[in-house]
This record gives structure tokens, C-alpha cells and sequence, in this order.
């Protein structure tokens, strides 16, 4: 029981972390009217480290090789992540991207079985399906098409699995501090995304004030306080709970859409935002009934 409490404390940070990263579609578009993707991630996640740093100096300062290690090898999974994202976002709608970038729910439990050969429990993969039935009526057209903004989000999700399962393996290595590992994968990011935009990219500064409100609320809560929340939470709950929690990424996205960014989906979205919502409450609670006939059996 004790156990249980703890994982659903885990899960409920995660899910603050998740309505973060819905309102970061909308703060990203504003952006990307003024800088270009990879100099908005380099900034984000260049300055996210130096706060997390600052803040909290004396925990971060002495790290160990593998903790390192392993941080640079989500970075590399999180630059993926992010070129797909934040490009998706640029030739996309906000709405389609948050569903997209969403699909880790999906491949996480996929990756899990060829990479760990760990069977998914039969609730799981009925929440999978549940997920991608609900996802395919939020993107698809009426000619089951995805843009290619869309396929660049779609990375965005296979690639954040990757990034969950690195994450999940670091967390339980006796060597590794899950706190400073969330704080050096922002670094080893930023440097990477750093060097693509000098290569790439002419680096600019915002020009005005509703960008750079939005480039510090993207720095500080969806990018330093989330990462570190996420690998923390992550001792504590499975890789696959955390993609289905963050089904609700999408959600949230299309809700800031819709107030802020005058976004507008089909009937069919709606059903298919449910069927995800649905999802979670079946994963965190479980299924009315079976629950109970387990306890009386037990």
C-alpha cells in the first residue's frame, strides 16, 4: 500500500510536469515567430542548466562518471526529441504536434518488449490500444495521412521512449544520483543544440517582450524544473506509466490551443481525446470491478 502511495505521488508531479510541456506548444510557436528552432533550444536548454545549477550548487557539484554517463546519453535522445518538436511545431498545428509527440505512450511498452523482453501486462496493452485508436482519431485525415510536420513529431515520441528508458535504467544504478542526472542532461543538450545552431542557424536574441516571457517560462518550469521532476518521479513508477501520463501532453495542448491560439478540431478529435483520458484513469485506478474481485480473491 505504502508503495502504491508513493508511485501515485510520483505520478501525480509527473502529471504537473505534463501540463507544463501541453502550454510549451503554444509558448514554442510564439518563439519561433522571432528565432529559429535549434538557437530556441539552445537558449532553453542552456539556460535551464545554469539555473538548476545555481539553485542547487551543492547537490550538483560533485558528480559521479557513470551519473555523467549516463546524462550524456539521454542528451542524445532529447536532441532528437526536440529538433522533431520544435520543428514539428514550426510546419504543424499546435493541436497535431502535442498529439504526435504524445505517441511515446506507444512505443515505450514496444521498446520495453525488444529491448528488455518484458511482456506488457494485458491492462497495458489494452490502455496501448485504447491510446492509439484515440491518437489516430486526433491526427489522421480522411485519408488516414500524416503531414510531414507530423512525422517529424511522431520521431519526437519514438525518440522520447528512448529518453524514458535510458532515464529509467540510470535511476536504478547504484552510482547514478537521479537528481544531478537531471540537471546534467540539460547541459550535454544544450551544448549539442548549441553547436547544430551555430552551424546551422543564425543566433538571435528576442525581440520582444512575449517571446522572451515565453523563452524564460520554457527555460525555468517546461524544461529545469521538468526534467529534474521527471527523472526524480521516475525512481519511483515505471517507464511505461510515465508514457501513459503523458498521454495527457496532448490534451493540455490542445486546450491552450483552443483559448489562446484559436485551434479548432473535428467531432472526432473530441472522441478521441476521451478515449485518452479514459486511458489514464484506467491505468492510475484500474478497472471498476476487477479491482475489487482481485482484493476478495487475495
Amino acid at each position: 500500500m505504502e508503495n502504491r502511495r508513493t508511485q501515485l505521488k510520483a505520478d501525480m508531479m509527473l502529471m504537473l510536469v505534463t501540463l507544463g510541456w501541453g502550454v510549451s506548444y503554444f509558448m514554442m510557436d510564439l518563439c519561433l515567430e522571432e528565432i529559429d528552432p535549434l538557437t530556441l533550444n539552445a537558449y532553453r536548454f542552456l539556460g535551464a542548466f545554469v539555473v538548476a545549477w545555481l539553485l542547487t550548487a551543492k547537490k550538483a557539484i560533485h558528480v559521479k562518471r557513470t551519473t555523467l554517463k549516463y546524462a550524456f546519453y539521454v542528451s542524445l535522445a532529447l536532441v532528437v526529441v526536440y529538433i522533431g518538436a520544435t520543428y514539428g511545431v514550426k510546419y504543424t498545428s499546435q493541436s497535431n504536434a502535442g498529439f504526435l509527440c504524445g505517441t511515446a505512450v506507444i512505443f515505450t511498452p514496444i521498446l520495453t518488449f525488444f529491448l528488455k523482453r518484458i511482456l506488457p501486462e494485458k491492462k497495458i496493452v489494452f490502455v496501448v490500444l485504447l491510446c492509439t485508436a484515440g491518437m489516430a482519431l486526433l491526427t489522421l485525415d480522411s485519408h488516414m495521412r500524416v503531414a510531414a510536420g507530423d512525422l517529424l513529431c511522431l520521431m519526437c515520441g519514438l525518440f522520447y521512449s528512448v529518453d524514458l528508458l535510458i532515464n529509467e535504467t540510470g535511476v536504478r544504478h547504484e552510482d547514478v544520483d537521479a537528481f544531478q542526472l537531471g540537471i546534467y542532461q540539460l547541459g550535454f543538450t544544450g551544448v549539442w543544440m548549441l553547436i547544430l545552431a551555430l552551424i546551422f542557424e543564425d543566433m538571435a536574441l528576442p525581440q520582444t517582450g512575449g517571446c522572451w516571457i515565453s523563452l524564460i517560462f520554457l527555460t525555468v518550469f517546461c524544461t529545469g524544473i521538468a526534467y529534474i521532476a521527471q527523472v526524480i518521479g521516475q525512481q519511483y513508477t515505471t517507464a511505461t506509466h510515465v508514457g501513459v501520463i503523458f498521454t495527457l501532453e496532448p490534451v493540455f495542448a490542445a486546450i491552450v490551443a483552443f483559448l489562446f491560439a484559436g485551434e479548432r478540431l473535428l467531432p472526432r478529435s473530441y472522441i478521441g481525446m476521451v478515449m485518452m483520458l479514459i486511458s489514464i484513469l484506467i491505468m492510475e485506478v484500474g478497472i471498476p470491478g476487477k479491482t475489487k474481485k482481485e482484493t476478495i480473491n487475495e
